[in-house]
Formats: structure tokens, sequence, C-alpha cells
């Protein structure tokens, strides 16, 4: 740091002049005990040395901005409007104009101009209308940190005596100037002193005051503009050309008169100055947060993150200081043309003023990187008939969300996962008919073994029934099925899964798995959950198991260039890769053989999903990935809205299903693949995935696809209940199955099938019961005898025939014989 140096000797005179001016009583208020008497001349030199830190330290309040992931800028968020820049990057003409009016002889005198001074004290003794001005750059500067210093620290009374026209504070002013001009070069002061000056309509400093005042940085000032700038600094209020134009052209004009008394311009530069007019078009108003901003929720989300980012300080109110006043560069990865796309397609399904809520989120699987978050109310605002909101509904309360959704069938993934985790594989079978009564069922919760309480029936939607495996399940989203798969697993374990892919309850008061952990009705998608967390549980198969949080910022660099550590994803494994890559396939087949077909991208590329629509029809899902992108739509009523407010006239019972939206006209079905997939997640899928190439998903094991083989267990000798109860235990399914037996009476106990010998693990043995013989087998039979009998018939009848044709013969033998004998006997008489 270049410092011009003063000596000693000037110091001590300088603090002599100083208390000679007030009087040793005043001076006596900033030199210690001893008094001046008792200062030797280094001590009164280094008294007039002593300088608060403030001072010296450049790192005035500015302006921290926002960028999306092509640079452009979000928003700016600041207490005030401030972008320093060196003295370097300040038209020449700008500090001319500034030193003309304020301090002409800034680069020829010390702290003190001792003629403006002595002028300003003169007058000051001899007028009853209080004191004038009369102070130097530098003491200018000194009185705008203070002032700057007492505002950061919100002392009301300490900005009041900053700015006392006092003998005494004067003095402590100059004391402080002398001081800072031992330390710091002309230059340096005059630079800091362009960028901490208040140029009114909330800009502070040189640079942001050219830009909202005439779109242009400072260092591209002309005449005119910087002799109005120069000219707002003593009262930028009175002299802003924005509320009295008159007196800040009249201001303005003074300045460029000062610069031409002192040789600064000519008497035509000053003519062509006094005739501009000041353009009111060029001011550029500059937003400050996130209202009014292109993507308010997103950026919203950022401000959140960093109130929660240790690096920015050690509490939200240290962090947010840093934020509005640290200068800051925050940077995320949202694509604007991503987001765009998300937004138009949710835009172009639900209009803001529409009784229903639309989102559209997506995760970038492996990174946890939040790439796009749109809602159908995208305005920030509190006019709600227009639109308008303050939430943001695609993420958590403690985010600046205000409820979460039931989810329905897309919580049936979480159910296969934990079964394919416990190791029920894919092919597992259950007899999912239509509807089913699981009253006094048991499953096991985080507390041990339970039983569902009351009457529970639960109905097929989707009208397939009967006996099938998990990828028909999934694939036609069968209710019956998945609690059966529910209640095998265990409500223990299917919670948890949910927890550690990353759902999160919007509920504060019912905790993911501590509260849902003893209710079946979990898999049928009953918890209250953010989009954006099923995004985030959703990317986590798509990453083969490993979970990322979400994070929206990507980095972070403060004013002077240094990089503060980011919020981490805290990416993890959670779930091993071949359960991951099992739901792949089981979620794949959703796409192409079940109810996702409909929001299968155009290029048919791999990808997985799962609808989701609850039973009132309240609310509509898609979530939908591949290995490069996650993603999920929701549609769900408004419940503050007509005609979905509940006890209320005209209340819809029947929720979106075949409900035509009253100010977009866009018909809803009711169904997660037509409303949310098809119409939403599917355009914008559509138009990410342009360009990406195809990956496609690993195979799962054969243990996934099949499970494998175990012993079955011992059972002999047991009774019926003893034998199920021990089967149960070991992960077996026990189903009672009637079936025909000869042998056995009806409704008696046959036996388990199979029986003994090499199962496979988790599968269904089967308790049978005689249903008596089989109708069929007995006909059967009775027709067996029957042509039996017939036969003997037939034989004996046969039988008698031959015996009489034999009899016949004989006895025709016999009268042929006995004619011939008679012949003979005649021959022989």
């Amino acid at each position: 740091m270049s410092v011009k140096p003063l000596s000693i000797v000037y110091s001590t005179i300088m603090f002599v002049v100083v208390s000679a001016l007030a009087g040793v009583l005043v001076a006596a208020l900033f030199v210690p005990a001893a008094g001046i008497a008792g200062l030797s001349t280094r001590a009164a030199a280094g008294e007039m040395k002593s300088i608060p830190a403030a001072l010296e330290i450049s790192a005035q309040p500015q302006r921290s901005k926002i960028l999306l992931g092509d640079g452009s800028v979000l928003a700016y968020v600041y207490d005030q409007n401030r972008v320093y820049v060196p003295l370097k990057k300040v038209a020449p003409v700008m500090r001319h104009a500034m030193l003309a009016i304020e301090d002409h002889r800034f680069y020829e005198h010390g702290a003190m101009d001792f003629k403006g001074t002595l002028r300003a004290l003169i007058r000051n003794s001899t007028s009853s209308s209080g004191t004038q001005g009369g102070s130097s750059i530098t003491q200018q500067y000194v009185k705008m940190v203070q002032v700057e210093n007492a505002r950061q620290a919100g002392d009301e009374a300490a900005i009041k005596a900053a700015q006392e026209t006092t003998y005494a504070r004067k003095i402590q002013e100059l004391r402080y100037a002398i001081a800072l001009e031992e330390k710091l070069s002309k230059d340096q002061i005059l630079e800091r002193y362009l960028n901490i000056a208040y140029f009114g309509q909330g800009n502070y400093g040189v640079e942001a005051a050219a830009r909202y005042y005439f779109r242009t940085p400072a260092n591209k000032l002309t005449l005119s503009q910087a002799a109005m700038l120069a000219g707002l600094v003593q009262n930028p209020d009175a002299n802003n050309p924005v509320t009295n134009r008159a007196a800040a052209l009249d201001r303005r004009d003074v300045v460029a008169n000062r610069m031409a008394e002192l040789k600064l311009i000519t008497t035509d530069e000053l003519k062509a100055v006094k005739a501009v007019k000041f353009d009111a078009d060029k001011i550029r108003p500059l937003r400050n947060g996130c209202v009014g901003s292109k993507f308010p929720f997103l950026c919203q989300y950022v401000v959140k993150t960093l109130e929660n980012t240790p690096s920015l300080g050690k509490t939200v109110e240290d962090r947010m200081n840093l934020l509005k006043r640290g200068g800051l560069t925050i940077e995320t990865k949202i694509d604007p043309k991503t987001q765009k796309k998300a937004q138009k397609s949710v835009s172009s399904v639900v209009d803001a003023r529409d009784p229903v809520i639309s989102t559209m989120n997506m995760i970038e699987p492996g990174t946890g990187q939040i790439i796009a978050m749109a809602q159908s109310r995208p305005v920030m605002g509190a006019n709600a008939k227009k639109g308008e909101t303050y939430w943001n509904y695609s993420v958590e309360p403690s985010m600046g969300g205000i409820q979460g959704y039931q989810a329905g069938s897309t919580f049936k993934a979480f159910t296969a996962a934990a079964a394919l985790e416990k190791g029920i594989p894919l092919s597992k079978k259950f007899n999912a008919r239509r509807t089913m009564n699981f009253s006094g069922k048991s499953f096991e919760s985080c507390d041990g073994r339970e039983n569902v309480y009351g009457s529970w029936k639960v109905t097929n939607s989707t009208g397939t029934n009967g006996v099938m495996n998990m990828y028909r399940g999934a694939e036609m989203s069968v209710n019956t099925y998945f609690v059966q798969l529910e209640l095998a697993t265990g409500m223990c374990r299917v919670t948890k899964m949910a927890k550690k892919l990353g759902v999160k309850s919007s509920a504060p008061n019912r905790p993911l798995v501590d509260y849902y952990q003893d209710k079946p009705a979990f898999t049928l998608g009953s918890v209250e959950v953010s989009p954006l967390s099923m995004a985030e549980a959703y990317a986590t198969f798509a990453a083969r198991g490993i979970h990322c949080n979400p994070i929206i910022v990507s980095k972070i660099t403060t004013r002077d260039g240094r990089k503060l550590a980011v919020p981490d994803a805290g990416c993890k494994r959670v779930i091993s890769t071949d359960v991951a890559d099992g739901m792949n396939k089981l979620l794949g087949s959703v796409m192409t053989k079940g109810t996702g077909r409909r929001a299968l991208t155009a290029d048919h590329r791999p990808q997985a999903g799962k609808t989701g629509t609850i039973d009132s029809n309240e609310a509509v899902w898609f979530v939908g990935y591949t290995p490069r992108i996650a993603g999920v739509a929701m549609i769900s009523i408004d419940n503050q809205k007509k005609p979905f407010r509940k006890g209320k006239p005209g209340f819809r019972k029947s929720g979106v299903k075949n409900f035509q939206l009253p100010k977009s006209g866009t018909f809803l079905e009711g169904s997660g693949s037509g409303d949310a997939g098809m119409k939403i997640w599917k355009p914008t899928m559509d138009s990410y995935l342009k360009g990406i190439k195809k990956t496609g998903f690993k195979s799962p094991s054969n243990k996934v696809l099949n499970g494998r083989f175990v012993s079955m267990p011992h059972i002999g000798g047991l009774g019926i209940r003893a034998a199920t109860k021990k089967l149960e235990k070991e992960g077996f399914t026990v189903e009672t199955r009637y079936r025909y037996s000869s042998r056995v009476p009806r409704y008696n106990f046959i036996g388990f099938s199979p029986g003994g010998g090499r199962v496979p693990e988790f599968s269904t043995i089967y308790a049978d019961y005689s249903r008596g013989e089989n109708p069929a087998v007995r006909q059967a039979r009775q027709r067996a005898a029957e042509r039996r009998a017939e036969k003997r018939a037939e034989e004996r009848r046969a039988k008698e025939k031959k015996a009489e044709e034999k009899k016949k013969a004989e006895a025709k033998k016999k009268a042929e014989q006995k004619k011939k004998d008679q012949e003979k006997k005649k021959k022989g008489n």
C-alpha cells in the first residue's frame, strides 16, 4: 500500500492547531488524562495516529448476486445497493467533478483544508444558526464510515452521534482524518469515498449510481452525468432527478460552473452540459431480493439454503448479514432453458388463478443438484386474485413451503424397495383380490409385532385382480398386492426405507418413521410430503442406491475472490446396487407395460416411473427418471379455494377427476399418468433429454429376480396355528387355500404345500383345506362305472347270444343228423 508520509512535527502541529481552535477543554476529551501539558511531542503525534480499525478497511457493504447456470443474474440481495470499483474504473471526469464541488484542493492539503476549516469555524462562532461545513474529502469519509458502522450495528444513538454538528464530534473526526492520511494515500481515500457515498434512490457508491441513473458503468460516465452525480452527494434526496428534476439539474449546473471556474472544463463544455436534459427512461430500478425476479421461488430456496450455510457465519443473523452486505457471488446450476420449459409445461396445464396447485421438480441423480423447480403460481406476491403467492409449493415448510400433499401410489415404490432389501424377490406372488379386509392382520413395526386395528378394507381401482407377482402389482398399481407386500416386509422397514431415500413429511408433528410405522395405509400414500423430496427419493434409485440431499448452490465467492464452502449434498449409499437395479427394472416395467406408458418420453429411452392418485382424487402424481435425471409432476386441489373447501356449499367430492379448470380450460381426467405424467412430466423431459446420450439401467441379480432357496422350516408335529406362526416368523407368507380331496372330508385340513425340502425364501406356503371330492372326478368315476356296467351287460348279452346261437346250431345239427339217419334207414329198408 502506498502511504503519503506525514512527519511527526506535522502531526504535532496539527494536534496543537485543532486543540487551539476548539479550546483545551474540548481537546482534553480526546487526550489522555495527563492533559496536553504532560504530552511529549512523540506522544502527541502518537495520539493523533490512533484510529479505529474500521476506517482502514475498504470492505464497505456491497450487494450480493445470485447467478443461474448460464451466468445470468437471478437476483440481487442487499442492504445497500453498492458495487465496489477501484479508482481506475471511475471515469476521470467523475473524479474531477466530485473534487471540484466537495474539495478541489484535496491533493494539495493534508487531512484538513485550513482555509475551509477556519472559514467554517469563524462563521460558526459568529452565527446563531448553527455550524457550517468546511470538511475535506477525508473528513467526510470518516463521517460516512462512522455512520455506516453504526448502521450495521443497529445503533441509532451512534448514528445520531456521528452526525452531530458539535465541535467535539468535529475534532474527533479531524483526529481520525489526520491519522487516516498517515496510513492511506489520497487515491485510496478518494476511491473509498466514491464507493461509500450515498447517491439517492437506494444507490450507494458511484458504480451503482451510474448504472441506476444512466445505465452505464462508472468508467464511461459523461461530463453531464458526472456533474449530476457529484451534485447528489451533498443532499441526495433534495437534489434527486427522480423526485425533483429541476433541483437536480440546477445542482448539476452548480457543479459544472465550479469545474469551469477551476479551469477543469471549457466554456463550450459548460454550455453543452447545461443543454443536456435528464432522460428518465434510462433509470433502471434494481430489485432487491427474490420478489420480482425471474424465478422467485428458486431464488427463495437459494436464500433459505444460505441461511443454513455455516461458512457464511455462526448464526442465521450473521449469514444474512454477509449475504446482504458482503458482495458475494452465489452460483447455481439452474439451467434457464430447462426451468422455462418446466414452467411452461406447468402453466400450460394450470393457470395461476385456477383452484388447483401444480409443481414440476427435477434433480440430477448422483449429485443432488436441483435442475428445475416450477409451480403453477410462479409470481411471488400478495395478490391472490392474480394467482400470486409467497409459498413455495415444492418444498417443506422449513424451506418456504406451506403444506405437503398425499402422494398416493408413488409410495408403493418404497414398499417394493424395502421388500427387495429384505430379500423378497420381484417374483413374489400374492393373491390380490379386488377387495380385501386386512382387519387383525399382523405386521412388524419398529416396536414389535402389531395387528391392523379395526376394520380396514382395501379395494383395487385399476380392474386388475388375482394372483400376481410384483411386476404386475406395480404395473397396474394394485392396492391389495402392495398392502400384502407391506405387511410381509414390515412397516418398520418400509417407513425407514422412505426416510433414507429422502422422503420428508411436511407435517412437523408427524415424523416419517415414528408416526407412520404402525399405519399400513402408508403404502397407499397417506403421508403429506413435499414434491421435491419425492424427486430426491426416486433419484436415489436412478443413482443405483446413492442418496444425495437436494442442493442448489454450486459455488460461493467473496468480493475478494475467496471460495466459501457450499452446502454438501452428503451423497452416500443407502441401498445396495442390487436393490436399486431391481427397483429400476420393476419401475421400468411400469413405463413399458403399465400405467406409465402414456408418459413415456418421445425417444423411448430406458426410463422408470410410478403413477400416483389418492382415493379421493385430490392429487395426482407422476414420478419418473432416467439414469441422468429424475423428475416429479404433481397436481393437487387447493383446499382454500372453491369448489374444494370442505363443509362449504358446492364442495366437490371427486377432486380433480373429470374436472375442467375454469381459467386454463384444461380437462383433468384424474389420473397420474394422463394429467401429471403426459401433460407436464413428458414435455419437460422431452425437452431436457434432447441431445443427451441414451443410457440404460443395469440388470439385477437372480436373487432379486427370483430369490434364493432355503430349507423349509420343520413344522412336523405342530398344529395348524403353531405351524403358521413359525412359517410367518421365518418370513414366509401363509395363505389358506382350498382344494379338492378324495381322501379328506370337506373343510378338513389336508396339509401345508409345499410340505418340506428346498423352497424359495419368502415364498408363499399354502395351508390346504379340503373342498371335498372334486365333482368332476366324481362324475368321471360315475361315468366310468356306468361304462363298465354297460360293457359287462354287453358282454353278457353277447355271451347269451353266442350260447343261443350255439344251441340253435347244435339243434340244427341234431335235426340234420336225425334227417340223415332217417334217410339212411329208408335206404336200408
